[in-house]
Formats: structure tokens, sequence, C-alpha cells
């Protein structure tokens, strides 16, 4: 797919799904307590979501059992605190045409002070563009407060 056509398609499957998602454990980030009164309950974590597209622009798409084996051998060896996992459906727009396709969209949480999980994470993208034939993996990234 064209860059611009997965940066549409990322920015559409954010929109269609909206940026919830479950949350998995994630021992390295301190177990909440309860909060005093009028303080934010949980702890400061970084928040990252990925978009994964399975169209293959050369024909085919990446099967369940192709992202599950990803999923096995690429991402819980980089996060094997947790992560969550769902599948979304995804749009974009090819000159007059709206092309739908599934998405699998995992959502990490990490301490804000682990460097390096920003470089796990990029290799992560770079695998799977380069494993699936893929232009692009959207990333988006907020802090937020968690507590499990």
């Amino acid at each position: 797919m064209e860059k611009s056509r997965r940066t549409a398609f990322a920015a559409a499957t954010a929109l269609v799904i909206g940026l919830g998602g479950g949350v998995a454990s994630a021992s390295a980030i301190s177990p909440g307590t309860e909060p005093a009164a009028g303080q934010a309950a949980g702890t400061p974590a970084k928040r990252t979501e990925l978009y994964f597209g399975t169209e293959k622009p050369t024909g085919g798409v990446v099967t369940p059992e192709d992202f599950e084996n990803f999923v096995d051998k690429e991402i819980t060896p980089a996060f094997p605190d947790g992560l969550t996992r769902f599948t979304a459906t995804g749009q974009w727009k090819r000159g007059a045409e709206i092309v739908k396709e599934a998405t699998y969209v995992i959502v990490l949480f990490y301490p804000p002070s682990d460097q390096k999980a920003n470089g796990e994470i990029e290799e992560i993208r770079a695998d799977y563009r380069k494993f699936f034939d893929q232009d692009s993996v959207a990333r988006v990234d907020d802090t937020q407060r968690v507590s499990f």
C-alpha cells in the first residue's frame, strides 16, 4: 500500500474504533492503591497502540495464524509483562473508493522511564513491514495513569 494510503487508513482506524482497549497485566508498573481524596488513581505509564493492517499490496492477507505467530515471536519477547490485542476494521480512501480491511491492534503499557521500549517498538514496526510487505504500522503514544 502507498504510505499516504496507510496513513489515511491508520487515522480512519483510530476514528472507527476509538482509542479504547483493554489492559493486560503489566507487572513493571506498580499496582495502584486507593487514591487520596482529589488525587488521580494509578501510576503514570506510557501507552502505545500499534495498528497492523492485514492487506498485502501484492495480494492476499496476513492471516490470524500469521499474526498470532508474529505476536508470539516478535512482540511478546519484547513486552513479556503483558499486552492487549484486539481486531478492528479500518478503512482508507483510494481515489473515489473506500477500502476496508481487517486490522490488528496491540496496546502496550510500560513505565515512562523505560528507555528500551521505544527501540523495541520501532523494531516490531520494522519487522512487520518487512515480513508482511507493508508500507507502515501506525503508532499512537500517550501517557496515562494506570492501576491494576
